[in-house]
């Protein structure tokens, strides 16, 4: 199926105007979800209820508001809403060209894909091809449903990603956890080196990795479907926080290993059942 636009979009550079069509890059199907039922297999639906007298209010009777003080809140008509929504803008203007890995991922938010629309493709591939020589992405506000946002828009060899940023004051700092600064010997840190270099590789496979929790509770689900028993499955308990060990030996029998030397191959993934079975996760 192909894939749908979420928005259509300018994006500015300079005098510059690249029409874009914004796509979702990511999505939370990975979740294996389990609906809330009566004991009789009835599902149960959601209500609301007034804190002052209990009773029941209806979607119909809901209305928005800002709580500015402890239980003061002002109202606000959808009328009033949607005003405030209608100062989106759908440019997205760049405002500053940074090197690459200038913005640490943990102001990454969420991602997005750009596309050329119509008229755009020209524009779309100069400033692609210009920012991959360049080697810079390009930071950038874009303004929708009441937030301004800022945005990073980075190259890749298939086209532009939008990446959301967070602000700094939506990231805490890790000033605050206090961590502990412990000296390490030169011959702790060679051999940790050794190990890295053992176990290093030069990209990173998305596909070579699988949810292996997620499989182990759809088998169960099967299981159930099934009309098997379900058994807890046995599971490697991490060592507790009061061992003691010793960092050097841990470092060489790491090394010595088979397992540190070759990636161990992904588990097998369990017999799938019939997709109609299970449709709903």
């Amino acid at each position: 199926m192909a894939a749908r636009s979420i928005a259509s979009l300018s994006l500015g550079f300079g005098l510059v105007s690249i029409p874009v069509k914004l796509y979702t890059a990511t999505e939370t199907a990975s979740t294996v979800r389990f609906n809330l039922l009566a004991r009789d297999g009835s599902r149960l639906k959601q209500q609301y209820v007034s804190e002052r007298d209990g009773k029941v209010v209806e979607r119909s009777e809901m209305v928005k508001g800002y709580e500015f003080e402890k239980d003061q809140f002002v109202l606000f008509t959808p009328e009033e809403l949607k005003a405030l929504d209608e100062a989106a803008s759908h440019v997205v203007e760049i405002v500053a060209f940074v090197p690459e890995g200038a913005v640490d991922p943990i102001y990454y938010d969420k991602a997005y894909y750009l596309a050329p629309d119509k008229r755009g493709g020209k524009p779309y591939a100069l400033l692609q091809r210009a920012m991959q020589q360049a080697g810079r992405c390009a930071l950038a506000q874009w303004s929708t449903k009441g937030r301004q946002h800022v945005v990073q828009v980075r190259p890749t060899d298939e086209g532009l990603v939008l990446q959301q940023l967070l602000y700094a004051e939506e990231v805490r700092s890790m000033k605050d956890l206090g961590i502990e600064s412990v000296e390490v010997t030169p011959a702790e840190v060679t051999l940790a080196l050794q190990l890295i270099a053992q176990i290093s590789r030069d990209d990173y496979d998305a596909s070579a990795f699988v949810d292996h929790e997620k499989q182990r509770v759809l088998a169960a689900i099967d299981a159930k479907i099934a009309g098997r028993q379900v058994v807890e499955s046995a599971r490697h308990e991490a060592p507790t926080g009061g061992q003691v060990i010793d960092l050097m030996e841990a470092l060489r029998a790491s090394l010595g290993g088979k397992a540190a030397a070759e990636p161990a191959a992904p588990a097998a993934a369990p017999e799938a059942a019939p997709a109609r079975a299970r449709a709903r996760k």
